[in-house]
């Protein structure tokens, strides 16, 4: 196959000005006049797809139920929901108080809506609900950061209980013997094909190879949006490129829509709503400069405390209008968003910053454990029930 490079050169070619008007026209009419906090959003935007009573073009559950994403984070003393010196199964790299971070408050926040309660999660149910079924995560590493969380919230109810843990490539699983229940997290930077060939490392922005291991899931977690933004040489890949032809760069949000159509065309081809709930996980932001919260001396390192008040001062990031625009207009299936994009805006004191065992400098975009995530799963908990019709 030969395929045609546009580069830097070719900024006023029909094609990248085609590129830059698709980013324009996606801001426009995804952006909301302010930044909420955001409703917790099923997504159906076909009428024949055999799972349920729920259609349309993105909307509440119900008009009864909570919206579990409009709150606050309150001190709760019973917090956390597991101790990280417990738990067998986090990484170095989100194991902060093994790495010396010495305050831990920031374990100690719940998250609170305003208008209801977020169910505590009870991992036994939660086993007993799962069992035997197949539970996958897939993403970068966020939905590590949050596989780890689950895994540590269930053990902590279960220690005995006996498992295995086994590793092929970029496969993680977690196997409850007793229970019957596969909890999976399968790496993926980006969702679409990275793919090394001759000219060097390739995004292929139209590709979903690695969706067969995806398949046969009872529940999949999707995540992708960290890497995205990265530029130059943190950028894992050296072109992006859609049908044949090559580009040495693209606006990133342009990027990431038609990275996140290709996957919206695998769900609405690959996914069976009666056998399968899909979830996709907002935007995770960082806490790298302090001007996001008014505070523009400052970073994550040293935040003890959450940001307190409604409006974040930042707003929303690009990638939130995208994924809007992606679960309202590309998908065909039932998926679920877990909108957690303000909520983890407040958490500006939950990173490991200099407390990582394998991130070397400041790490202002992973979590802490227990933490930031822990909360993300009590929101994956609540939603199954309301999906469920508990």
């Amino acid at each position: 196959m030969t395929c045609k490079i546009q580069d830097m050169a070719s900024l006023l070619q029909p094609q990248f000005l085609f590129h830059f008007l698709l980013f324009i026209i996606i801001f426009l009419f995804s952006a909301p006049s302010t930044p909420k906090a955001e409703t917790f959003s099923y997504y159906n935007n076909n009428n024949n797809n055999g799972s349920g009573n729920m259609s349309g073009s993105g909307f509440a559950a119900s008009a009864t139920d909570c919206n579990y994403f409009q709150g606050k984070w309150v001190y709760d003393a019973s917090y956390p929901l597991y101790e990280s010196s417990q738990c067998p199964f986090i990484d170095p790299q989100f194991d902060c108080q093994r790495y010396g971070r010495p305050d831990k408050l920031y374990q100690k926040y719940r998250w609170q809506p305003y208008v209801c309660d977020l169910p505590r999660f009870n991992a036994l149910d939660y086993l007993r609900q799962w069992k035997g079924k197949k539970i996958m995560f897939v993403g970068d590493s966020l939905s590590s950061n949050q596989w780890q969380s689950l895994a540590c919230i269930i053990h902590s109810s279960v220690p005995y209980a006996r498992t295995s843990v086994t590793r092929s490539g970029a496969l993680t699983t977690l196997y409850h013997e007793e229970y019957d229940v596969t909890l999976m997290v399968y790496r993926t930077q980006f969702l679409v094909d990275l793919v090394n060939e001759g000219i060097g490392r390739v995004l292929k922005l139209d590709s979903i190879r690695n969706g067969d291991a995806w398949k046969g899931m009872d529940m999949l977690i999707f995540n992708s949006g960290h890497w995205w933004t990265h530029t130059e040489s943190y950028q894992p890949f050296d072109y992006f490129q859609e049908g044949n032809t090559l580009y040495k760069d693209m606006n990133r949000m342009v990027a990431y829509y038609k990275g996140l159509t290709t996957w919206a065309r695998w769900v609405n081809l690959n996914v069976d709503p009666s056998k399968t709930k899909v979830f996709f996980l907002g935007v995770s932001p960082t806490h790298y400069m302090g001007s996001d919260w008014d505070a523009p001396t400052k970073s994550c390192p040293g935040e003890t405390e959450p940001f307190y008040g409604y409006d974040y001062p930042a707003g929303r990031p690009p990638g939130w209008m995208v994924i809007e625009k992606i679960l309202t207009t590309r998908i065909k299936k039932p998926v679920y968003w877990l909108d957690v994009t303000t909520l983890s805006q407040y958490r500006k004191d939950a990173h490991p910053s200099y407390y990582s065992g394998l991130h070397p400098g400041t790490d202002c975009s992973h979590w802490c454990l227990p933490g930031l995530p822990d909360t993300w799963n009590e929101l994956l908990n609540a939603a199954i029930f309301q999906w469920s019709g508990h």
